[in-house]
């Protein structure tokens, strides 16, 4: 059977109620605050990873967004002000390949000004020997590089568009030069596929300085035939690096970190996992996200947004976009990885090229 995924299902923009002061912090309806913003700025890729773009899917007739869909960059930076003001410490920039998007450092520069924010992107890296410095100088603060497989072949059935690991890993090493410190790479993990790869992932990036992540398989969107069989849990991934380079598990860096950390007990670093099937992390989750044409999505696992895009288009003023931010935040009870059954599992789910990881 064919799979149809689906981008977005419109909610008509209704009257919103009063918000709370503009500046007071926003809390759900299980107390957990807004603190992460998640922009994507393209629904667009230069890959067709089989669990995000399958290219049977993607590469056939799919209905991009055309470019007057697209938020624009001023549009962007009203509505992360607005995140920031009511508590937002985290802006990620997300995609599709967000480094897709023309222009992309400008965008960078903009969102830089705003106080007291950590500014970081995600990429699959291949664009980063052309743009890493221009981001870096623009005040991106961190970089996260999608990284699936060490062997040739395996990744580059993974990402399906012939990319070879040379050119992502020449990302990440542009990435360095250009002042990026403790880049994250993340490898997600589907069983069967590249879990082969897990122990030479982690002897190649032990003592680099960077930190690499793996990620759970996830049932994220409707067309990537997820199945539990092919989820590897991450015990098993940190049994297996443990047993070649002992490992020790770390503090997180803040309340709400997705990523279970660990360290090498010889120093040589630390790893981390993200275990959003068999560990839910649902109730410190704090991140919200605004879609590639402006809408936002309370949960990664989301079936339906809110549209802030006919509010900055009709000319709403600050207070008015504040208060439907506030609306959509203050009903928030996402809670999907705790509740996960296979009726769920079934449901129509945005696709993750839409939305950013």
């Amino acid at each position: 059977m064919k799979v149809i995924p689906i981008r977005a299902t419109p909610v008509a923009t209704a009257e919103f109620p009063p918000a709370p002061a503009a500046g007071l912090p926003l809390a759900d309806t299980r107390g957990r605050n807004v603190r992460d913003l998640r922009i994507s700025v393209t629904d667009r890729c230069n890959f067709r990873c089989v669990y995000c773009m399958p290219r049977e899917i993607f590469d056939k007739d799919y209905p991009f967004l055309p470019r007057t869909q697209l938020l624009s960059f001023e549009e962007i930076l009203r509505v992360a002000r607005l995140f920031v003001a009511r508590g937002v410490r985290k802006i990620r920039i997300t995609g599709g390949e967000p480094l897709l998007r023309k222009d992309i450092e400008r965008l960078v520069e903009m969102l830089a000004t705003l106080d007291c924010v950590e500014l970081t992107l995600t990429t699959n890296g291949v664009l980063l020997p052309k743009l890493a410095a221009r981001l870096r100088a623009a005040g991106l603060h961190r970089v996260t590089v999608s990284l699936d497989a060490l062997d040739d072949a395996t990744f580059r059935r993974m990402n399906d568009a012939d990319y070879p690991v040379e050119r992502v890993l020449e990302g990440i090493a542009a990435a360095q030069a250009a002042g990026f410190d403790a880049i994250k790479v993340n490898m997600v993990v589907k069983r069967g596929t590249n879990d082969q790869d897990i122990e030479a992932m982690a002897r190649h990036f032990r003592g680099s300085g960077h930190i690499l992540r793996f990620i759970e398989f996830m049932d994220v969107g409707s067309s990537n035939g997820w199945k539990m069989d092919e989820v590897l849990p991450s015990r098993e991934v940190v049994a297996r690096i443990d047993r070649l380079f002992p490992l020790e598990a770390i503090d997180p860096n803040y309340e709400g970190e997705v990523a279970e950390r660990w360290r090498y007990k010889d120093g040589a670093g630390e790893i981390g996992v993200i275990s959003s099937v068999t560990q839910a992390f649902c109730g410190t989750c704090t991140r919200i996200r605004l879609s590639t044409e402006g809408k936002l999505y309370t949960c990664l696992f989301a079936q339906q947004g809110h549209d802030l895009r006919s509010l900055l288009r009709e000319g709403a003023d600050d207070t008015r976009i504040d208060a439907a931010i506030a609306h959509v935040w203050q009903r928030r009870d996402d809670h999907y990885s705790e509740i996960r059954t296979a009726a769920t599992v079934k449901a129509r789910k945005i696709e993750m090229s839409y939305i950013g990881g």
